[in-house]
């Protein structure tokens, strides 16, 4: 196994490096220290020849130009966070606003836009890349300082871990994430609607006309919505149901995990994707939104070129008694981890 390093670029006067990550059986993970993104994850197919199965660019400017979050870390809060304001014990916190009336995805300055400190690390059995940073008191409007350490581990096999620590000197919000679009065809040759994905949850999370939870949990039976016994991404695009249809034809919802494990399959290919996660909710969102004037390495953007798995407690949960709580409290260590199987 080994850690290879270099300059991707630049920004703000300051380098912005690239770490790669490769075990003993060929699998690459490339990252930079800009949001901690993922910008490459080359794997085999089942004939054995690596391709990459994740969407990014292989520079800077567009990644900052034309970047749907590919890849990157969110935080401090993923998802929407309704009228971009909460309380915590009385007080008020106003947030950046940076969807119409809302906050999305910590903020226009949040984890995923910032330059983090990063170090090499060797394990017994893996490599890996620790990326921190401080978060200070009154970022994006979030109160207290939050001292914050994302691990990437690769092993030999072909696990790709993703840890997350953060600690505060006050009372706080924090849901991290990953944002990253896989699509296991490989070199994006077709899009992700034939897809299998496959998941142990019976209830999904209702979203309103901003894509805010409204706080119903709703139950996956005799809809598009039901993976447990795996399901095309396509059934979800050619839906009638509203909610389908709400978001782009497709899927941007939270789905409650009654099983930690969520698979992703790519028949065509031979690639599967095996996620484990300690986090009570994924959110699904199938790339409803993807389009513009650009091209991804090649290939021109378009709508469900990749599909997310987002791992984190449940989006605005500030504002849902019922939801798995979000707060982190003063000197309380967060701690979570979701890891990636290829297979």
């Amino acid at each position: 196994m080994e850690i290879t390093q270099g300059t991707f670029g630049e920004m703000d006067g300051q380098k912005v490096g690239f770490y790669t990550l490769k075990n003993d059986n060929g699998m690459e993970m490339t990252c930079i220290n800009y949001g901690c993104i993922i910008t490459e994850i080359l794997v085999p197919d089942r004939k054995g020849k690596f391709e990459n199965v994740v969407l990014g660019f292989d520079n800077l400017d567009d990644y900052r130009e034309h970047s749907s979050f590919f890849g990157a870390i969110i935080g401090r809060v993923a998802g929407r966070i309704k009228n971009a304001e909460f309380q915590l014990d009385g007080h008020s916190y106003e947030l950046s606003k940076n969807e119409n009336n809302n906050h999305i995805h910590g903020g226009p300055n949040g984890f995923s836009q910032v330059l983090w400190d990063v170090k090499t690390v060797d394990y017994e059995d893996a490599v890996g890349i620790e990326f921190s940073y401080m978060s200070p008191d009154g970022d994006e409007g979030y109160p207290g300082t939050l001292e914050m350490t994302v691990t990437y581990r690769l092993n030999n096999d072909n696990e790709l871990s993703i840890i997350y620590d953060g600690l505060s000197d006050e009372k706080t919000l924090l849901n991290p994430t990953n944002h990253s679009y896989f699509n296991l065809s490989g070199n994006l040759k077709r899009d992700v609607l034939d897809h299998v994905l496959t998941m142990d949850s019976d209830k999904w999370i209702e979203l309103n006309e901003e894509l805010l939870p409204t706080g119903r949990l709703l139950d996956v039976k005799d809809t598009a919505f039901d993976f447990q016994h795996g399901r095309k991404i396509r059934d979800g695009v050619q839906s009638t149901h509203s909610q389908n249809q709400l978001v782009g034809q497709g899927y941007d919802h939270p789905f409650l995990l009654s099983d930690p494990v969520i698979s992703l399959t790519d028949e065509k290919s031979g690639r599967q994707l095996e996620v484990w996660t300690d986090q009570p909710v994924v959110v699904c969102y199938s790339g409803n939104q993807l389009d513009g004037d650009f091209a991804i390495r090649g290939v021109p953007v378009k709508k469900h070129l990749g599909i997310c798995l987002e791992t984190q407690t449940p989006p605005d949960s500030i504002h849902h008694s019922n939801f798995q709580s979000a707060i982190l409290d003063k000197g309380e260590r967060y701690q979570s981890k979701t890891k990636y199987k290829f297979t």
